[in-house]
């Protein structure tokens, strides 16, 4: 069996890419509410700050920060993931299994990227940000109404226009598989 080598800090910060295993799928934006309904209940049961994400048809982005002394993202992901199947079989939807007899609805592992500086952790931000318009969904930031980036701009972290001029935001490198 394979072991992943996940870089475990306690406390630390970190960037995710979670996706779904059909990629052409649109689950996660159809049942947005039950995605972040899984999302609050995890939280409740073990803490963790969300400083960015953008929910997309096939995956999600996320900058998670973890309380001191705590190092299971791999948990909590686990978590959030089981819990939305069961909201949405529990909604109706049908979940193909696997051949093990697993939900075949997410991919089994994810993109994690620990944060090294608030230079990598601004670049992060920016790219989850900007990932909507950079897929194609949205011609602007703030036409997507699944991300952080409301957020940012109610708390005067960001502008509105943030980004809305061409060019005015290279995508930044996150290292993420394309």
């Amino acid at each position: 069996m394979v072991r992943y080598r996940r870089n475990r800090v306690p406390g630390g910060t970190f960037f995710f890419t979670v996706a779904l295993l059909d990629r052409r799928s649109d689950v996660l934006v159809r049942h947005v509410a039950e995605l972040h309904a899984s999302v609050a209940v995890e939280r409740g049961r073990r803490p963790f700050r969300i400083d960015a994400y953008v929910v997309l048809p096939d995956h999600l982005h996320a900058v998670v920060t973890l309380p001191p002394a705590d190092d299971d993202y791999a948990g909590r992901w686990r978590a959030v993931k089981s819990g939305f199947v069961r909201r949405l079989r529990k909604a109706g939807v049908v979940i193909p299994r696997n051949t093990r007899g697993e939900s075949a609805l997410w991919q089994r592992r994810f993109w994690e990227h620990t944060i090294r500086d608030e230079s990598d952790y601004r670049r992060h931000v920016d790219y989850i940000h900007f990932n909507p318009v950079k897929h194609g969904l949205a011609v602007r930031v703030r036409d997507w109404p699944y991300s952080s980036f409301h957020r940012h701009v109610a708390r005067g972290i960001l502008p509105v226009d943030w980004a809305d001029a061409p060019g005015a935001v290279a995508m930044p490198d996150t290292g993420e598989p394309a």
